[in-house]
């Protein structure tokens, strides 16, 4: 894999954002993974959402691309990843949410460029190559 794709870019693919679905297909599969968090916290968001004909798009929309998008399996290289980032970044005083570390974690252990638009928070973290596919 090549790219690992954070929860906004994911939750812009949801939306079928032209900027994400544009690069995801001239891309092959094999060279992009999500992690399980970022799973997660996209079901999370939706959970949240009040009972709505919005929160029942964004269910239909979240069931209709988690089947699509191959996973970053949470290793062993990834959970030392996990150890490094988060105590070098709470030692300088610049801690980042765990869910942002795991995500960090397995683009660093994969030796995968991590797609985000949280650019900066995650440029905090070493050894991270980051692209924004949602700049303007």
């Amino acid at each position: 894999m090549k790219y690992i794709l954070d929860t906004n870019v994911v939750s812009a693919f949801m939306k079928r954002d032209s900027r994400v679905t544009t690069r995801l297909h001239a891309l092959a599969v094999a060279d992009v993974a999500v992690p399980q968090p970022v799973l997660a916290e996209i079901a999370f968001g939706i959970e949240r959402v009040p009972v709505s004909k919005r929160k029942d798009a964004l269910r239909k929309s979240f069931d209709y691309i988690r089947p699509v998008l191959p996973r970053a399996a949470w290793t062993d290289a990834v959970t030392d990843a996990f150890g490094r980032i988060k105590a070098k970044l709470e030692k300088i005083g610049q801690p980042l949410e765990d869910f942002d570390v795991a995500v960090a974690a397995h683009a660093v252990a994969h030796g995968a460029i991590l797609v985000t638009a949280n650019v900066n928070h995650m440029a905090r973290v070493d050894d991270l190559e980051i692209e924004d596919w949602l700049a303007d």
